[in-house]
Protein backbone atom coordinates (compact mmCIF):
# COMPACT_ATOMS: atom_id res chain seq x y z
CA UNK A 1 0.00 0.00 0.00
CA UNK A 2 1.38 3.42 -0.88
CA UNK A 3 2.44 5.93 1.77
CA UNK A 4 -0.39 8.25 0.66
CA UNK A 5 -3.06 5.60 1.19
CA UNK A 6 -1.60 4.65 4.56
CA UNK A 7 -1.79 8.30 5.63
CA UNK A 8 -5.41 8.61 4.54
CA UNK A 9 -6.38 5.35 6.24
CA UNK A 10 -4.66 6.38 9.48
CA UNK A 11 -6.38 9.78 9.43
CA UNK A 12 -9.75 8.15 8.88
CA UNK A 13 -9.17 5.91 11.88
CA UNK A 14 -7.86 8.50 14.33
CA UNK A 15 -8.44 12.03 13.09
CA UNK A 16 -10.18 14.49 10.83
CA UNK A 17 -9.68 15.26 7.18
CA UNK A 18 -9.81 18.93 6.21
CA UNK A 19 -12.45 19.73 3.61
CA UNK A 20 -12.45 23.48 4.18
CA UNK A 21 -10.79 26.29 6.08
CA UNK A 22 -12.50 29.62 6.70
CA UNK A 23 -11.31 32.77 8.40
CA UNK A 24 -13.72 35.15 10.08
CA UNK A 25 -12.64 38.06 12.21
CA UNK A 26 -9.95 36.80 14.57
CA UNK A 27 -10.64 33.10 14.03
CA UNK A 28 -9.70 30.27 11.67
CA UNK A 29 -12.21 27.42 11.39
CA UNK A 30 -11.41 23.89 10.19
CA UNK A 31 -14.23 21.83 8.65
CA UNK A 32 -14.37 18.11 7.94
CA UNK A 33 -15.98 16.41 4.94
CA UNK A 34 -19.41 16.34 6.61
CA UNK A 35 -19.35 20.12 7.03
CA UNK A 36 -18.78 19.91 10.78
CA UNK A 37 -16.56 22.65 12.27
CA UNK A 38 -14.22 20.59 14.39
CA UNK A 39 -11.48 23.09 15.28
CA UNK A 40 -11.24 26.82 15.95
CA UNK A 41 -7.83 28.53 16.02
CA UNK A 42 -6.82 32.10 16.71
CA UNK A 43 -5.70 33.94 13.59
CA UNK A 44 -3.13 35.82 15.71
CA UNK A 45 -1.33 32.53 16.38
CA UNK A 46 -1.89 30.83 13.02
CA UNK A 47 -1.35 33.73 10.59
CA UNK A 48 -2.49 33.85 6.96
CA UNK A 49 -3.61 30.58 5.34
CA UNK A 50 -1.44 29.99 2.26
CA UNK A 51 -2.93 26.66 1.20
CA UNK A 52 -4.32 23.37 2.45
CA UNK A 53 -5.24 19.84 1.56
CA UNK A 54 -7.03 17.14 3.53
CA UNK A 55 -4.03 16.22 5.71
CA UNK A 56 -2.33 19.53 6.57
CA UNK A 57 -2.26 23.26 5.91
CA UNK A 58 0.40 25.92 5.40
CA UNK A 59 0.34 29.41 6.90
CA UNK A 60 2.53 32.50 6.93
CA UNK A 61 2.96 34.81 9.88
CA UNK A 62 5.54 37.56 9.49
CA UNK A 63 8.85 36.04 8.45
CA UNK A 64 7.80 32.46 9.20
CA UNK A 65 6.04 29.63 7.38
CA UNK A 66 4.15 27.18 9.60
CA UNK A 67 2.93 23.67 8.79
CA UNK A 68 -0.10 22.38 10.72
CA UNK A 69 -1.61 18.91 10.73
CA UNK A 70 -5.32 18.28 10.15
CA UNK A 71 -6.01 18.55 13.89
CA UNK A 72 -4.59 22.09 14.00
CA UNK A 73 -1.27 21.29 15.68
CA UNK A 74 1.83 23.07 14.37
CA UNK A 75 4.57 20.59 13.52
CA UNK A 76 7.09 22.61 11.47
CA UNK A 77 8.41 26.19 11.43
CA UNK A 78 10.37 27.42 8.40
CA UNK A 79 11.92 30.75 7.51
CA UNK A 80 10.03 32.70 4.83
CA UNK A 81 13.36 33.92 3.42
CA UNK A 82 14.37 30.33 2.62
CA UNK A 83 10.93 29.09 1.48
CA UNK A 84 9.43 32.04 -0.41
CA UNK A 85 5.82 32.35 -1.59
CA UNK A 86 3.69 29.20 -1.43
CA UNK A 87 2.35 28.42 -4.90
CA UNK A 88 0.57 25.10 -4.33
CA UNK A 89 -0.28 22.49 -1.70
CA UNK A 90 -1.02 18.81 -2.37
CA UNK A 91 -1.37 15.68 -0.25
CA UNK A 92 2.28 14.78 -0.87
CA UNK A 93 3.86 18.21 -0.43
CA UNK A 94 3.91 21.83 -1.50
CA UNK A 95 5.74 24.15 -3.88
CA UNK A 96 7.11 27.63 -3.39
CA UNK A 97 8.76 30.33 -5.48
CA UNK A 98 11.66 32.30 -4.10
CA UNK A 99 13.22 34.74 -6.54
CA UNK A 100 14.28 32.86 -9.67
CA UNK A 101 13.80 29.42 -8.08
CA UNK A 102 10.94 26.98 -7.63
CA UNK A 103 11.21 24.63 -4.65
CA UNK A 104 9.33 21.40 -4.07
CA UNK A 105 8.90 20.33 -0.43
CA UNK A 106 7.49 17.19 1.08
CA UNK A 107 4.67 17.35 3.60
CA UNK A 108 7.15 17.27 6.49
CA UNK A 109 8.89 20.42 5.22
CA UNK A 110 11.97 18.81 3.69
CA UNK A 111 13.15 20.30 0.38
CA UNK A 112 13.15 17.57 -2.27
CA UNK A 113 13.74 19.49 -5.52
CA UNK A 114 14.95 22.84 -6.83
CA UNK A 115 14.56 24.17 -10.36
CA UNK A 116 14.84 27.50 -12.15
CA UNK A 117 11.61 29.43 -12.56
CA UNK A 118 10.57 30.17 -16.15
Amino acid sequence: MSRFLLTIVSLLLVGHLISGIETSGNWVYLYDNSGYRYKTLSISSVGEIMGYCSCYFVTRKGHWIYLYDSEGYRYKIMSYSSVGDITGVTEEGFTSKNGAWIYTWNRQGKKIRTRAAR
